[in-house]
């Protein structure tokens, strides 16, 4: 018991000298699951081959949705994950600098921070999403309860483009636990499919964890 305590006291010690040190955001995404429960969550997965992308279209995907005052979601994770953010009284933020933990780039121009979603929508449509209703897939892409939105650097953004764990991973490895957990968690809130070489890269990077 001692030994697990010390262990536990020295990685919270690490993670919270890291974010003072990286100066990132206090807020971020909500936390996903734990290994454990991520472990279960991809047992519970459905496994299947993806599914075609006839019909799809990112305007199936209503975003950025309003929801707060004058903030619509971009904005929201705008000052949600930056540090020092200031808004002006249309909600864009006027001033601050943003983390990005895929490839550790500090961001300064809020137009140059991409929103991504951790389940890409494209990826998403070939996983199920292809038989929900506009309305849900609107709900999907503004989801602020879970670890489907965080703003990260435009290049990594678009290096990710709509690549599953198996095909794309962060530059920052040491990123990889919490990215496959936050993926894992994603697609098990909404009941998405993933294909076996996907389970199989997330398990892998469970297991850096």
């Amino acid at each position: 018991m001692r030994k697990l305590v010390t262990t536990l006291t020295t990685a919270l010690s690490a993670v919270a000298l890291l974010a003072v040190s990286a100066g990132t955001a206090t807020a971020y995404p909500p936390t996903p699951p734990d290994r454990s429960t991520a472990s279960q969550q991809l047992a519970e997965l459905t496994v299947r081959s993806e599914g075609s992308m006839n019909g799809y279209d990112r305007d199936r995907f209503p975003h950025w949705s309003s929801q707060s005052g004058s903030c619509d979601t971009r904005e929201t994770v705008l000052k949600r994950d930056g540090s020092e953010v200031n808004v002006g009284s249309d909600c864009y933020p006027t001033s601050g600098s943003w983390y990005s933990v895929y490839d550790q780039q500090w961001v300064q121009d809020p137009s140059e921070v991409h929103i991504d979603h951790m389940v890409p929508l494209a990826e998403s449509w070939r996983s199920g999403t292809a038989s929900w209703s506009d309305s849900k897939r609107e709900n999907f892409a503004n989801d602020l309860d879970s670890q489907q939105l965080i703003a990260v650097s435009g290049t990594s953004n678009m290096d990710k483009s709509d690549s599953d764990p198996a095909e794309w991973k962060p530059s920052n490895t040491g990123y990889h636990c919490i990215y496959a957990r936050g993926w894992i968690n994603v697609k098990h809130k909404w009941g998405l499919s993933i294909d076996s070489a996907e389970k199989t890269a997330l398990s892998n990077m469970l297991g850096s964890c």
